[in-house]
């Protein structure tokens, strides 16, 4: 099942206890509101879905996993209240991972920035091709990881999560990324990485779905108030996002294009 959104898409699949989310977008894989949305939605049906043991977070091509927000809906924000809603989309995925029951798997085959580093902190468990450098790259656009910051700082701790924040500017690699605990496992090849997922993902499929849910409030202890922390976080991206050394600041990163775009898969 595909669900196109904005030249992007969300595709799910079901397989023995397996869905696989897949999202897609031309711009690195980078996600605008509507896709930060069907995202969400479709972690929630997961959610509900007696049939859904484990749940695999992917996206297309081979380049970047995911370049965060949607530069060119960045640029039309006009209001406080636009940017609060846009910057609410990251909110609203990582708090449907949060409270998800199952175990999700991040599937990591490329560069992550700034919300692809709180989608690959928000995952239960991130496995990665040793290609995929990370970087938090918010401050360097006059606003900062503020959304993501509680769920990249849950999986790094302070320190870490200060220092990817701070040098915005500074990509960190897999190693890197794996000694602060982002990266459960780290490959050296595509077809390495992907057996691991697979592995994982039948293993878990066969096991008990509440020891899982259990072990699940385990591991998200003391995060009950983030829907509303979450929130909190993006009214003051929401207002940063307006000012004018962020504004033009996003026009020049737009335009440079840091990440190549990612091919159309076939």
């Amino acid at each position: 099942m595909i669900h196109e959104v904005q030249e992007g898409y969300v595709k799910i699949e079901h397989d023995h206890g397996i869905t696989s989310l897949e999202f897609f977008h031309p711009q690195s894989n980078s996600l605008p509101g509507k896709l930060l949305h069907e995202l969400a939605q479709e972690i929630h049906i997961a959610s509900l879905d007696a049939h859904t043991k484990v749940i695999v977070l992917r996206s297309a091509g081979d380049r970047a996993f995911c370049a965060g927000a949607s530069f060119e809906e960045l640029e039309r924000i006009r209001t406080e209240a636009e940017g609060t809603k846009f910057f609410s989309g990251f909110a609203e995925v990582i708090n449907a991972m949060r409270k998800c029951p199952k175990f999700i798997i991040g599937r990591i085959q490329g560069k992550c920035v700034g919300g692809g580093v709180g989608l690959a902190a928000a995952v239960d468990y991130c496995i990665a091709f040793d290609k995929a450098e990370i970087k938090l790259s918010e401050l360097a656009l006059g606003i900062g990881p503020f959304v993501i910051g509680p769920a990249v700082e849950r999986k790094i701790g302070a320190s870490a999560f200060s220092q990817l924040a701070i040098d915005a500017s500074l990509w960190r690699n897999a190693d890197w990324a794996k000694k602060k605990g982002l990266f459960a496992e780290v490959h050296e090849s595509i077809e390495n990485m992907d057996h691991s997922v697979n592995r994982l993902a039948n293993s878990l499929a066969h096991f008990s779905p509440e020891a899982m849910k259990e072990m699940k409030k385990t591991l998200w202890k003391g995060t009950e108030h983030w829907d509303e922390l979450l929130q909190e976080k993006a009214a003051i991206s929401g207002r940063l996002v307006l000012s004018d050394y962020t504004r033009e600041a996003i026009a020049r990163f737009h335009k440079a294009k840091e990440i190549q775009p990612t091919k159309t898969p076939a």
